[in-house]
């Protein structure tokens, strides 16, 4: 049987979201119809966008770390719900035998799940996930246009929206996230992927956008049901 583990902690409400919507989103009719999963939620990872754009302590040795404790506990595969980990995917990879689900892949299966055709999207994410263009260097080639919020708007709308869901203080984040979901859109973006773990959290918040929007959580969720029971679809 699958055992899917979750390296989590990179934040630690995202990772507790993730789980809570792995096991809503499954088919069940009882707790033994569930995917059995473990989660390892380390907050004492180093902050992903500081090791990427200012120097700052390499994430890689305590990702691996947990990886290692999951591969302990009998995990059979691996779901990582922060998108700027991604960064160290193939660090990651290489030091271990388990697959590891890729969260961008996941985003990309959600859009076509949401009727959403290659062209032009919005993405919003920490600073670290787009300078990494994590995103637009895996879908660039498959006929995705990511529209990125300005400097000024992540620095008014996004990174402070990001930082009041790690505060634990979600009402708060709503509506600079949403005035810079709508912004993209405004551009010319078909749908917004709320490419920060974090962001989907603050987008619940308040009222529903009139546009789509991929919320990573569930797209990852998603692929994680599909990977350990395939065929069986989701909820």
């Amino acid at each position: 049987m699958s055992v899917l583990g979750v390296l989590g902690g990179m934040g630690p409400l995202a990772s507790a979201q993730f789980m809570l919507r792995l096991t809503l989103l499954t088919p069940a009719l009882r707790d033994q119809d569930h995917i059995p999963a473990i989660l390892w939620s380390d907050p004492r990872v180093p902050d992903r966008t500081a090791a990427r754009i200012a120097g700052g302590e390499d994430p890689l040795p305590a990702l691996i770390r947990g990886i290692r404790g999951l591969e302990s506990a009998g995990a059979t595969a691996i779901a990582i719900p922060c998108n700027t980990a991604h960064g160290w995917f193939e660090g990651m990879r290489d030091a271990t035998p388990l697959p590891i689900l890729h969260i961008v892949d996941a985003a990309e299966s959600e859009l076509l799940r949401l009727g959403v055709a290659p062209g032009p999207i919005g993405l919003m994410g920490t600073a670290g996930t787009l300078a990494m263009r994590l995103y637009q260097g895996r879908l660039d080639s498959r006929g995705w246009t990511c529209l990125t919020p300005t400097e000024e708007e992540m620095d008014r709308l996004v990174t402070p929206g990001i930082a009041l869901v790690k505060a634990n203080d979600v009402a708060a984040a709503y509506p600079p996230l949403a005035e810079a979901a709508r912004l993209l859109v405004a551009r010319g973006a078909r749908a917004v992927v709320l490419g920060c773990t974090e962001i989907p959290l603050g987008i619940a918040a308040g009222a529903p956008l009139p546009f789509p929007v991929c919320d990573t959580i569930d797209a990852l969720a998603r692929a994680a049901i599909a990977h350990c029971r395939p065929g069986q679809g989701e909820g």
